[in-house]
């Protein structure tokens, strides 16, 4: 510890670029990552936790070997670029499950019941809310939050200050990604679409077969209750998916930022 205050001491404008680099690479994180970047949490909230973590690690990063804290515009963006990086593929999570809920409302008659989302600004399904908060139960609960904070920190190590750098792989790389948010909502919303699908089908050819029978005024209050049931029974399986839908995508971040 005295070498580490010595050496502070000595070489303080390092240390001051470091910490710098640090502040930007947990920012860009801050500002799309789950839970973090809700607007429920107050900024100045958010600015003191990262600038807490900034004074922890600013001298472990400086410390690091082949580390070179040096404030110019590569550096600067390749910071930001992780931290944005990290962000992004982990908000893809939160997309998938808004477009689950879109894909439920749909079932439920519910696609023209929206409601302003305090964290986009923008209306989203109801069920897309609804799932959407259950994913942040999920990843408090299963103290992935703090899986993400830990992951962040080794990438400090992985990936020392001033050697950042996003390439154009990264990019094409979360467009991709960003395609598979149409495959995982449809993966969670797929019992209950199947649900539905029977019980249209089975109205269907009840009507056919029995045209006197009010088949249309009791399709939907039938299917309505099928697929409330199918949805209550699937929910045990949502937060394992969730989970392990966030560490496969904390996993694919770390590759395209080195860290894996």
């Amino acid at each position: 510890m005295n070498d580490l205050m010595q050496s502070f001491s000595i070489d303080w404008p390092q240390f001051l670029s470091a910490a710098l680099l640090v502040l930007i690479r947990i920012s860009g994180l801050f500002v799309f990552a789950p839970i973090f970047s809700s607007s429920a949490i107050a900024p100045r909230i958010k600015a003191g936790f990262v600038f807490a973590i900034t004074v922890l690690l600013a001298p472990a990063v400086a410390a690091v070997p082949d580390a070179r804290p040096s404030l110019d515009m590569m550096s600067i963006l390749g910071e930001l670029g992780v931290g944005l990086v990290f962000g992004l593929v982990l908000m893809l999570l939160s997309e998938s499950l808004m477009f689950a809920g879109m894909l439920l409302g749909m079932q439920f008659s519910f696609s023209l019941v929206n409601l302003l989302d305090p964290n986009s600004k923008i209306e989203t399904p109801v069920l897309g809310e609804m799932l959407n908060w259950m994913g942040i139960l999920v990843l408090i609960g299963a103290g992935l939050d703090r899986t993400l904070l830990a992951s962040v920190v080794r990438s400090f190590r992985a990936v020392p200050v001033g050697h950042a750098m996003i390439q154009a792989r990264t990019g094409t790389a979360l467009v991709g990604m960003a395609g598979g948010i149409f495959m995982s909502g449809l993966q969670l919303a797929a019992p209950v679409i199947a649900a539905a699908l029977v019980v249209e089908v089975t109205i269907a050819l009840i009507s056919r077969m029995a045209p006197q029978l009010p088949a249309m005024v009791l399709g939907i209050p039938l299917k309505t209750l099928v697929c409330y049931g199918v949805l209550i029974g699937s929910l045990a399986l949502w937060p394992v998916w969730i989970e392990r839908h966030f560490l496969n995508l904390l996993d694919a971040a770390g590759k395209l930022v080195g860290t894996a």
